[in-house]
């Protein structure tokens, strides 16, 4: 599995337009140089765990969400989740599950 670096930073854009707040305010908040913070935004530089956790403390945002667009705090979580891998089951295996479901409702 690859790493999008360019769905990541398209989701750090967004999270930092919602917050209202600007390339250069965040650039200097990380103490780095506003062309990093672009080439980020852009996909086009990898970051880092380290500077993406940075980035995520100074801006409240989920390091889940940015990586991979869900979080467990997101509404529906579960549900999205388990529709995913519930679709990837075999027919007998979703069959299982299901009856499994079933019993606990009882």
């Amino acid at each position: 599995m690859s790493v999008d670096f360019g769905l990541i930073g398209s989701r750090i854009k967004a999270e930092r337009k919602a917050a209202g707040k600007t390339q250069e305010w965040l650039a200097e908040k990380l103490d780095v140089s506003v062309g990093y913070i672009s080439q980020v935004e852009r996909g086009i530089t990898k970051i880092s765990l380290e500077t993406l956790a940075e980035i995520c403390a100074v801006l409240g945002s989920d390091i889940a969400f940015l990586v991979s667009g869900s979080s467990k705090t997101q509404s529906g979580y579960l549900q999205n989740e388990f529709s995913e891998k519930f679709s990837q089951l075999s027919e007998r295996d979703k069959f299982i599950i299901l009856e499994l479901m079933n019993s606990m409702n009882k």
